[in-house]
């Protein structure tokens, strides 16, 4: 078959290869690939400034049909259509497997990083990281699972009550779902974003959300001020990654307000307002990727219309057109692209 492999570190590095069909061992699931999503962080390892275990086959965002299962799976049968988390190995002996936050294990291997993934016609899953699809998530949709599972995680870490105010400050795929789920929640939602963003905000305004703001067109701060009789933004979730949007979030928040950063800065080392942080009384967390009990809520959201992930499909390739979807995202143009397998 072929697949879509990173073969070594650096920039680039990025070939279409043939790869022998896998098969599945003891409590694992053999899946036919129909979509795969393209994340921010397939961009970062292309780039050479995100690590994986190459040579690796990219792609943890996708969907697709059960073809084959090994010894002891049970809760799967061939035919289902399926989904399946990142994780394809833990330790299930720390803290944090014990207590379900395997996301934070130290010996964690996840697909499309440190073993194969689903740029490719097949992958193998790990039987407990597989999810059925409600009879409403289509193929595309669900091969979206894996983001909003990250932002349903993100929103999960913050309080949000019927008619507050919360701003999502970043455009992209990350910041659309976190602004879908915080309004499924209630709150009034404001997204923000750049001149360049225009397509995105465009898109925000498209799916529902109440305020699709380009900051440099128009003042944020007076637009929430306007909202909150002066106090500010009840929660904040920066969703660009960019250390400017992290001192503006703080600088919109009202007193006992809520940040949360979900956007991954390229240097981990960045300029920050402490100061808001303490005469405010903010409460400040970070949320790292998706665990288990992330994943059914964000079918479902997506099964009952709560989240509209298919709207936010721009651009289709397959596997072997890798520059054309990279030119897509870099440009601009595309909000989310979906791979597709070739035979």
């Amino acid at each position: 078959m072929k697949a879509l492999v990173k073969t070594e570190l650096g920039f680039g590095n990025l070939e279409v290869q043939e790869k022998e069909i896998p098969t599945t061992g003891p409590d694992q699931v053999k899946i036919e690939v129909k979509y795969a999503g393209v994340c921010g962080s397939d961009i970062h390892t292309y780039e050479g400034h995100y690590k994986v275990a190459a040579p690796v086959t990219l792609g943890h965002e996708f969907s697709g049909e059960v073809v084959e299962i090994g010894k002891g799976v049970t809760e799967f049968k061939v035919g289902d259509r399926v989904t399946s988390e990142t994780t394809f190995y833990i330790c299930g002996e720390c803290e944090y497997c014990r207590s379900g936050d395997y996301n934070l294990c130290n010996y964690r291997k996840g697909l499309g990083t440190q073993q194969d993934g689903g740029f490719a016609k097949y992958l193998i899953a790990r039987k407990d990281s597989v999810h059925h699809l409600p009879d409403n998530v289509d193929f595309q949709s669900a091969a979206m699972t894996e983001p909003l599972a990250c932002t349903y995680h993100a929103v999960a870490k913050t309080k949000i009550n019927e008619g507050d105010i919360v701003v999502v400050i970043g455009p992209g795929p990350i910041g659309l779902f976190t602004a879908q789920v915080a309004r499924s929640r209630g709150a009034t939602v404001l997204i923000t974003g750049l001149t360049n963003d225009k397509v995105r905000l465009k898109k925000a305004e498209e799916i529902g959300i109440d305020y699709a703001v380009n900051t440099q067109e128009q003042n944020i701060k007076e637009l929430v001020n306007s909202l909150t009789d002066g106090y500010g933004a009840d929660v904040v979730f920066e969703c660009s990654g960019a250390a400017p949007a992290a001192k503006q979030g703080l600088d919109l928040l009202r007193k006992k307000g809520q940040y949360a950063q979900v956007g991954i800065f390229a240097e981990p080392e960045v300029s920050f307002d402490l100061e808001k942080i303490i005469q405010k009384e903010i409460r400040l967390v970070g949320s790292r990727s998706q665990k288990s009990d992330d994943w059914e809520p964000s079918l479902e959201l997506m099964n009952n219309g709560s989240v509209n992930a298919k709207a936010m499909v721009t651009h289709e390739y397959d596997i072997t057109q890798w520059e054309q979807a990279y030119d897509a995202i870099k440009s601009g143009e595309a909000i989310k692209v979906l791979l597709k397998p070739v035979e």
